[in-house]
């Protein structure tokens, strides 16, 4: 049981470490306010209906696109890596002892030897005590 809790959490710090140092963005596109596309980690397609920005258009003609896109970013940390440098002396050998204690928990136990792993105890047909009248007083 504490073996299986033990992995389970190792497990569950791994994936949270993961988690908190990967990036990631979702963009969704719209288009007449419609969702056209999704797209996790890359740009999501366009539906072909943005109108050019060139310079044709004249600047006084404000057209506004049926079009728009929704961009959700996370940023991940990139400042993870520890640093052994500002440990002294006798936290280096507290760390050191912890290791070899922790390690040697999963040495395999020397498993005895039984030496009645045959013997079967006969049955008890009478009470012997009664029959020799012996009590403890």
């Amino acid at each position: 049981m504490k073996e299986k809790l033990h992995r389970c959490l190792s497990c569950l710090m791994a994936i949270v470490l993961l988690l908190s140092t990967t990036s990631f963005k979702v963009e969704k596109h719209y288009c007449m306010g419609h969702l056209v596309d999704v797209a996790f980690f890359v740009d999501a397609q366009d539906c072909g209906m943005d109108m050019p920005l060139g310079d044709d258009m004249s600047a006084s003609v404000e057209k506004s696109s049926c079009c728009a896109s929704e961009v959700i970013a996370m940023e991940g940390q990139n400042d993870v890596k520890p640093s052994f440098n500002d440990f002294q002396l006798d936290q280096k050998m507290f760390l050191v002892a912890y290791t070899y204690a922790y390690i040697g928990l999963f040495e395999p136990l020397a498993k005895r030897k039984q030496t009645y792993a045959q013997y079967h105890p006969p049955k008890i047909v009478e009470n012997i005590q009664l029959l020799d009248q012996v009590f403890l007083i």
